[in-house]
């Protein structure tokens, strides 16, 4: 880990108030996690003593950040346990299956050529119980499917020339689900971007944005790919071109991991970065963009503000938004965590603390019975659309239905 002074996350400032405790979903699921506080501020003060000193424990913090969110003091208690999970976490039991499930990348330029035989094969008994046996990928999780043109590969194609057609453009984020997973996402994007009077330009490189590499420990590869997306999201600034992206999880580890996570810097970028939803609302609002819906649309949907959005901060610009659709019937969730965590649901010895964590909202979503869930996250997409067998949208693909 590059050098970087820990006072900056600020855990001096913990008046032991255990407020964060209070709003921890992994405190309720589980006993053997003694909460923010303890594995946050209280322990650091332990580490900068001993450097060697780590708390088994800590494994477990599922990094949703509503401590952070919660503290009335600023610390910044899950980036000081996510640091430290770097810095001291022991070595993987199943490191075979923390790189499979870390390297999106490589994984899904593996996985798009063989998409309809991948599709078929990972649902089937005998391949779950390999992955579950051997590599301890639970057996009761299911996969995103893979889609056999990438979206780069469907833009090149059919959008990219189209683009240059517009006077004003932004550069998009896309990331590794709607590029290998579900590109829909981004051609709905494409979509919205031209009803608003935008062109859309791919960022000159873009890797992984290293959350789930973060998250299974390989920070020195995300700091290799975190250089790459700032150098490109650096020269689309300096375009003048804002930085806009569909996942709240993305959105959240290069506006403020990059820096506080991995020690590097965002200048370049981090004002220009924003999610496609919250942009859209300013420029709205501004009188800068006017989009046209369609008279006929209806849909009754439940609106869930993943955690890392709530990070943000940025949820009610997504919920006004959708809002300004006629025919869009909206109820707002309680704001719980789904409990995936991103790559922690899937790991075998944490996947009944992944359902017993999201329980709550699974519940909540079953009692406003939507036609379909709206969020940010497409990892809390695949947890929901699993746990409670309704359809999980992005707030862009709802615009891009019901715009004219």
């Amino acid at each position: 880990m590059q050098d970087a002074n820990v006072s900056k996350l600020n855990f001096e400032a913990c008046q032991k108030c255990s407020i964060c405790n209070e709003v921890c979903p992994m405190m309720a699921a589980n006993p053997l996690y003694p909460g923010p506080k303890k594995a946050g501020p209280d322990q650091e003060r332990y580490r900068l003593k001993d450097p060697e000193f780590y708390d088994y424990a800590l494994k477990y913090c599922l990094g949703c950040k509503r401590c952070e969110v919660a503290c009335p003091s600023g610390v910044q208690v899950s980036d000081l346990i996510q640091r430290a999970r770097l810095q001291y976490a022991p070595a993987s039991k199943h490191p075979l299956r923390d790189a499979m499930l870390a390297n999106t990348d490589f994984v899904g330029t593996l996985a798009s050529p063989f998409a309809p035989i991948v599709n078929e094969a990972l649902p089937l008994r005998p391949v779950k119980a390999v992955l579950d046996g051997a590599f301890g990928i639970d057996s009761h999780r299911t996969f995103p499917k893979y889609s056999a043109e990438k979206f780069t590969t469907w833009f090149a194609r059919h959008a990219k020339k189209a683009q240059e057609g517009f006077d004003r453009h932004v550069s998009y984020f896309h990331g590794c689900y709607a590029n290998y997973n579900y590109p829909q996402l981004a051609k709905d994007f494409v979509k919205v971007m031209n009803a608003a009077g935008y062109g859309v330009h791919l960022l000159e490189k873009e890797r992984c944005c290293g959350v789930a590499l973060v998250a299974n420990g390989f920070e020195k590869q995300a700091i290799r790919q975190a250089k790459v997306n700032i150098a490109s999201m650096g020269k689309a600034v300096s375009k003048g071109e804002p930085v806009l992206t569909t996942s709240s999880s993305c959105t959240l580890m290069m506006s403020r991991e990059y820096a506080e996570v991995l020690g590097l810097s965002t200048n370049g970028y981090r004002d220009s970065l924003s999610l496609a939803c919250k942009w859209l609302y300013e420029k709205i609002e501004s009188g800068e963009v006017k989009l046209k819906f369609r008279k006929d649309f209806r849909m009754k949907l439940s609106y869930h503000t993943a955690c890392h959005m709530q990070r943000l901060g940025w949820q009610n610009y997504t919920i006004e938004l959708l809002r300004m659709i006629p025919g869009v019937q909206l109820t707002v969730l309680d704001q719980n965590c789904c409990g995936i965590s991103g790559t922690f649901g899937f790991k075998k010895e944490y996947y009944p603390y992944s359902q017993k964590v999201g329980s709550v909202l699974f519940q909540d979503i079953r009692t406003s019975n939507p036609q379909a869930v709206v969020t940010e996250c497409e990892t809390c997409k695949w947890q929901i659309e699993m746990s409670t067998g309704i359809p999980v949208l992005n707030p862009i693909s709802v615009l891009a239905a019901a715009v004219e």
